[in-house]
């Protein structure tokens, strides 16, 4: 006897356009967390590191990380001004910026976006002192262009370069990598000038560069951006877009051998504009001895 029962003709369709409309919901739902919600909403993210070799006399050292402005695109001075104001209020003993400051080809709007970068950037550095890297889309820009908006803004970029920072007479070095994708990097450069056994931090656009560093020994931390984090990250799955050289460290704290490497979700974004359970980020990391 089969006591199976048969659905309906209207039972169908009642089913389908529940279905479908469940489907426009969320699709709706989705679309305004993604354009017009996450992408304001700014996470300043804190995280505590502790640094082998670090001085004492840096304990308890802040230093807060912005990546991936990309002014020229989605990012207006409107949005970069109210990014400013989250960092002002960190208190941040350095600021350090790892590259994709603008988005696409140089024109005149990014003509104008850059003048509004120089000026909320410079608003920061009158107080803090501002270090920086450049990333691939900088030279798919424009680079010398770029360099001369950091200048202009008192950004000091680390172009294969360490900065050392002091304390108490203690040592605190800051090393920048120029873009890995453009092959513009020169890591033996940089490690030259790093002392032996020094505390070290490591400024370098693409994440995924960090295999290398790691297996020097010499860096305690790499900083990173690129990635956007996906932008859009799906639960249980990840981000299913992702770029070259970012792709398998591509959001957050990760450990390599000795090293510790972080990659920022940035605060700017590519086309699409979109933002899916993955905000935009300032990260603040305070070092530990």
């Amino acid at each position: 006897m089969n006591n199976k029962k048969k659905i309906s003709r209207r039972d169908f369709f009642r089913i389908l356009k529940e279905f479908f409309l469940s489907f426009i919901a969320i699709g709706s739902v989705l679309s305004v967390d993604g354009y017009l919600i996450e992408p304001n909403w700014i996470d300043v993210n804190e995280v505590d590191i502790k640094l082998p070799h670090l001085p004492k006399a840096f304990s308890g050292f802040r230093i807060l990380q912005i990546s991936d402005v990309h002014i020229g695109g989605w990012m207006n001075s409107k949005r970069l001004a109210e990014v400013m104001r989250l960092v002002r209020a960190q208190q941040a003993d350095l600021i350090v910026l790892t590259g994709d400051y603008v988005l696409g080809l140089w024109d005149k709007t990014v003509d104008l976006e850059a003048a509004d970068f120089i000026k909320e950037i410079s608003n920061i550095t009158k107080d803090h002192l501002v270090l920086g890297v450049l990333g691939n889309h900088d030279y798919w820009t424009d680079a010398a262009r770029v360099r001369e908006m950091l200048a202009a803004s008192g950004v000091i970029e680390l172009e294969n370069d360490v900065y050392p920072l002091e304390r108490d007479g203690q040592r605190l070095f800051i090393a920048g990598l120029d873009d890995i994708w453009e092959k513009k990097y020169d890591l033996d450069k940089v490690l030259n000038k790093l002392p032996q056994n020094s505390a070290a931090i490591l400024l370098a656009h693409e994440p995924d560069f960090a295999d290398t560093s790691a297996a020097t020994g010499r860096f305690g931390l790499q900083l990173s951006g690129h990635s956007h984090g996906g932008q859009v990250a799906v639960p249980f799955f990840g981000a299913p877009i992702l770029p070259h050289l970012g792709r398998k460290y591509y959001s957050g704290l990760y450990k390599i051998r000795e090293m510790w490497q972080y990659t920022n979700r940035g605060v700017g974004m590519i086309e699409p504009a979109v933002r899916i359970n993955c905000r935009p980020e300032i990260t603040v990391f305070t070092l530990l001895s």
